[in-house]
């Protein structure tokens, strides 16, 4: 307690209480905050790691049926059977808040597919309604054609979770991007 000041009050009983109920106690570090102890996090299977990742590589394929909600011009646009259409308009105007965005650059089908699935999945877990997913517009790829467009497109209309998506607005991505509307959970 060098240093310190105390109050004069304090007697010298007091203080001699005071200095055995602190004995053991340890000072703060400098920058004034007490470290928790780190809490081990139980190690997750490595079985059950690729048996999610086996299930999320299953749940899209490259393979798709030509569906009614398809619309065949520039503009890539889907809405489940049984919505109403003004959804695919509000979509289209940005009625609902983009909650949260997947970058599709620089990766490759496979990659991309993966990253689609379980982006979804994450999306839906935490309840969001409204996301992007930029697929870019292919200016570096091979042909300087969209590749991953018409992919994401078809992963997509397979997804039980997906109600509708439309190309972004501009401001958005335009043409390198879709907005997909989720179901509420």
């Amino acid at each position: 307690m060098a240093g310190k000041h105390l109050p004069a009050s304090l007697t010298p009983d007091d203080l001699a209480l005071f200095q055995a109920a602190v004995r053991d106690a340890q000072p703060i570090a400098a920058h004034g905050r007490i470290e928790p102890d780190p809490v081990a996090t139980p190690p997750i299977p490595k079985s059950l790691l690729r048996d999610e990742q086996q299930v999320l590589a299953d749940s899209l394929s490259d393979y798709i049926g030509w569906d009614d909600g398809l619309e065949t011009g520039e503009e890539l646009v889907f809405i489940r059977p049984g919505l109403r259409r003004d959804t695919l308009r509000k979509l289209r105007r940005g009625h609902w808040i983009l909650q949260g965005e997947l970058d599709l650059h620089g990766m490759v089908s496979v990659e991309a597919r993966q990253a689609v699935a379980a982006f979804i999945a994450h999306c839906s877990k935490r309840g969001l309604r409204c996301v992007r997913i930029i697929h870019g517009k292919g200016l570096g790829s091979r042909n300087r054609e969209p590749v991953l467009r018409t992919k994401v497109k078809h992963w997509l209309m397979q997804k039980d979770e997906v109600l509708a998506f439309c190309q972004a607005r501009a401001v958005d991505g335009g043409s390198g991007a879709v907005v997909v509307l989720l179901k509420s959970s």
